[in-house]
This record gives structure tokens, C-alpha cells and sequence, in this order.
């Protein structure tokens, strides 16, 4: 009861110094960077393009944190990366990583984080538009990724299709149905951590 009256008691004063609401935004934006960067390092060593768990992460993180933030995340992400910290897949970093053959994925997580949470929050937790918007982030994902690879590659793109693809399907599926589970709990543990409801 009474560590209840101290946290009434030091909200305005932390609000003065950092917004809670900021504060919850900033915790929001880095845990996804980080949850990313966490899952890059699960690595299956495919060529020319590894399997990870990064695209689970980013649909979990755009559709969880909504359009802004789960974009930010993503960005949060890809500059740490480009900055040469070690969060890419196998522990890699650097800018020559996301000008490198599979750097397209890389920027496509940006654009799909923020197409998921764009239809999630629209979706008002409603299954099929949440299946939907998981499927369109996974597509966003490939729009971008696998054209970028054919010409970083210098291959036509109906081979591109055949390595940067056809053999993630599978897995991305599994990746899409573990993301739609944990959704409900993403949602309310950031109704906690905000304040509000939904997201």
C-alpha cells in the first residue's frame, strides 16, 4: 500500500523531468530494436540469404506497438546496425551489410513494421485483420527484399524469387501464427506499461 502513495506521490515529479508517456514510448521503441537484434542472432545458415527469426520479431513489434512506433523500432534497429553494432544476422553489422545483398530485407522491415501496425490498429484486435496485417508485413518484407537481392546479385528475378523466398514460406508461416499468439499478451503488457487500452 504504501510503495502505492510513493509512485502517486513521484508521478508529477517524473513527469516533469520525462513524460511517463515518453518514457513508455522510448522503452517501447528500444525493446523492439532489441527483440530484433535478439532474434537475428537464430540463425539457419542458408545462401545467399539466412533464415533468422527477425521477420517474427518485426510483425510482433508492428503490430504490438502500432504504425509510429513499431516503424521507429525498426529504424532504431537498422541505424544501430549501420553504426557497425553486432545486431544483424550471426552478430553482423555495418553499413556495408544493408548495401549488401540482403540489405533489402533489412530496409523492408521499416516499411512492413509500419504497414502492420497501420492495419492492426484499425483492426481493434479483431483476428482477420490482424492475420492480415501479419500477412501483409511478411509480403512488404519480400516486395523489397528480393528485388534488391536479384540486383545486388546480378540474377533475373524469378531466381532471386527461387533463393530469397520460396524457401522461407514455410517458416513464415509458423513465424506469422507464433506472432498472432502472442499478440494478446504484447497488447497487455503495453496497456500496462501506457496507460491505455489497446494499443
Amino acid at each position: 500500500m504504501s510503495t502505492v502513495h510513493v509512485s502517486r506521490r513521484t508521478a508529477p515529479l517524473i513527469d516533469l523531468v520525462v513524460p511517463r508517456s515518453l518514457l513508455a514510448d522510448v522503452v517501447l521503441v528500444g525493446g523492439g530494436a532489441l527483440l530484433t537484434a535478439l532474434a537475428a542472432q537464430i540463425v539457419v545458415p542458408l545462401q545467399p540469404v539466412p533464415f533468422t527469426l527477425q521477420t517474427f520479431s518485426v510483425l510482433l513489434v508492428g503490430a504490438a506497438l502500432g504504425s509510429l512506433r513499431g516503424a521507429l523500432s525498426m529504424l532504431v534497429y537498422l541505424a544501430a546496425g549501420v553504426i557497425g553494432l553486432p545486431v544483424f544476422a550471426s552478430a553482423s553489422g555495418g553499413a556495408h551489410v544493408v548495401f549488401g545483398a540482403t540489405g533489402g530485407y533489412l530496409v523492408g522491415f521499416v516499411l512492413a513494421a509500419w504497414i502492420v501496425g497501420f492495419i492492426a490498429e484499425r483492426g481493434g484486435g479483431r483476428i482477420l485483420p490482424t492475420v492480415g496485417a501479419l500477412l501483409a508485413g511478411s509480403a512488404t518484407v519480400y516486395l523489397v527484399g528480393v528485388p534488391w537481392l536479384a540486383v545486388a546479385l546480378g540474377m533475373p528475378l524469378s531466381v532471386a524469387v527461387g533463393v530469397g523466398l520460396a524457401p522461407f514460406l514455410v517458416g513464415d508461416l509458423i513465424k506469422l501464427a507464433a506472432a498472432a499468439m502472442l499478440l494478446p499478451g504484447a497488447w497487455a503488457v503495453i496497456a500496462r506499461l501506457t496507460g491505455k487500452a489497446g494499443r
